[in-house]
């Protein structure tokens, strides 16, 4: 006997569905594997981009990706922060409305919907479709707004526009029959706000729950089988300190260039930078006017590369700027998990609260984030102790078992269970 209808919404899923990998993708796999019917609903465009799924004159188009069918909700491309990315948002929150009513039509209408942010139209527009079709909406905050808004000095928390935005937010958590924060200390965030009950507040902390970003790891190890990425950086007799992500002002991927500079006398340790953003041409010719020989910005690479990538990295760093975020509250990042996964040590930029690099003893965290402390700390990893070096390693590899999505995926059942429980008992 089929399990659960269960609809999972993210705004941004488009690339999970190509690269049959990511949150959702793995959430909607394994809850098909046990025994639930799934479909994940996102935009049709591509964050940051001009490419778009074109739906013609529909509302929407659905592509299967493996064991889970995805509804392209019909949007106008978001590139940039301004009008258009508002624009994108607001279209999607819209058309999901209709959307969700026709796919009701044909496929049955869901018993849970899981309404996932960045953005919190995607999970007001949950809330609302949930209640006309009478079942329950977990939301999920995977980035905090509008603090996060705040602290990128976009609005301010005191201006009109700033406190309509945290009177939505309250209005979500109030109104979510469960909310999910894939940061340990995120749930803290409604104690500071003192909307909890025990501060007088609205707002049910028993109804919190905390499942962090992870990895497949049965995917993971079959991609460093399977994608070899022809590099001969890779396979060069050297120590690799390795940088996977987006290049962005909030990345700090210039202190990696600055650590080069400190480290030129070391002439077997190489830095190599993967990944693309707005900073990418700017760090290019620094790397040309200082010289640095010891730096490869590799650019752009496919999904399916980075754990053969990490798998022939020395040391991994997790780069963020201390002030451009907080991150008392914990650390989230894919990449993080995709470190651990990949057996070696770890060195963060920034001390994490619920520091999960600390708890499982799989690296370091630095306390002041300068170039020197950075280039201290590899030279640190580099000198360890081949036994040191592989706990470390080690290390990683068990704590990222606990963030498998065999893992995640029960606690997200556990929830599921939960809420709707709670409905037959109202």
């Amino acid at each position: 006997m089929a399990k659960n209808n269960i609809w999972l919404w993210n705004h941004y899923a488009i690339r999970m569905c190509e690269d049959k990998a990511g949150r959702h993708f793995w959430f909607s796999e394994k809850l098909v594997e046990q025994g639930y019917k799934t479909t994940v609903f996102c935009a049709n465009t591509y964050h940051g981009k001009k490419d778009y799924i074109d739906t013609g004159k529909q509302k929407c188009i659905i592509k299967h990706s493996d064991k889970t069918p995805f509804v392209f909700v019909k949007t106008t491309p978001g590139v940039g922060n301004g009008i258009k990315r508002i624009k994108n948002m607001f279209l999607f929150y819209k058309n999901l409305f209709p959307v969700s009513k026709e796919y009701a039509k044909i496929n049955n209408k869901p018993d849970v919907i899981i309404a996932s942010s960045v953005h919190p139209l995607t999970m007001i527009a949950g809330i609302k479709i949930a209640r006309k079709f009478n079942i329950p909406c977990i939301c999920e905050v995977r980035d905090l707004w509008p603090e996060a808004i705040f602290a990128f000095g976009k609005a301010k928390e005191n201006s009109l526009l700033g406190k309509l935005l945290v009177v939505g937010e309250h209005w979500i958590y109030k109104n979510a029959d469960a909310i999910i924060f894939t940061k340990e200390g995120d749930i803290d965030y409604i104690k500071e706000k003192k909307w909890d009950r025990k501060s007088g507040g609205d707002i049910e902390l028993e109804k919190c729950y905390y499942i962090n970003n992870g990895i497949d790891l049965e995917y993971f190890i079959k991609s460093v089988k399977q994608n070899k990425l022809e590099d001969p950086d890779l396979s060069d007799d050297k120590f690799n300190v390795v940088y996977t992500g987006t290049i962005r002002s909030v990345n700090n991927v210039g202190m990696l260039l600055d650590v080069a500079n400190l480290l030129k006398e070391y002439p077997d340790i190489q830095i190599l930078i993967y990944g693309v953003g707005d900073q990418l041409e700017k760090l290019k010719q620094r790397v040309i006017t200082e010289g640095l020989f010891n730096v490869k910005l590799k650019g752009h690479v496919k999904r399916q590369f980075i754990p053969y990538i990490l798998s022939k990295s020395s040391v991994n760093i997790l780069n963020y700027s201390q002030a451009q975020y907080n991150w008392t509250r914990g650390n989230s990042s894919n990449k993080l998990f995709e470190y651990m996964a990949s057996g070696k040590p770890i060195i963060s930029t920034v001390r994490m609260g619920y520091s999960i690099i600390d708890k499982y003893q799989c690296g370091l965290e630095l306390d002041n984030s300068t170039p020197q402390e950075l280039a201290d700390a590899i030279i640190k990893v580099k000198s360890m102790s081949k036994e040191e070096y592989q706990k470390t390693g080690n290390n990683a590899k068990k704590g990222a078992e606990n963030f498998d999505f065999k893992v995640l995926t029960d606690k997200l059942i556990n929830v599921i269970n939960i809420v709707l429980e709670g409905q037959q008992n109202d």
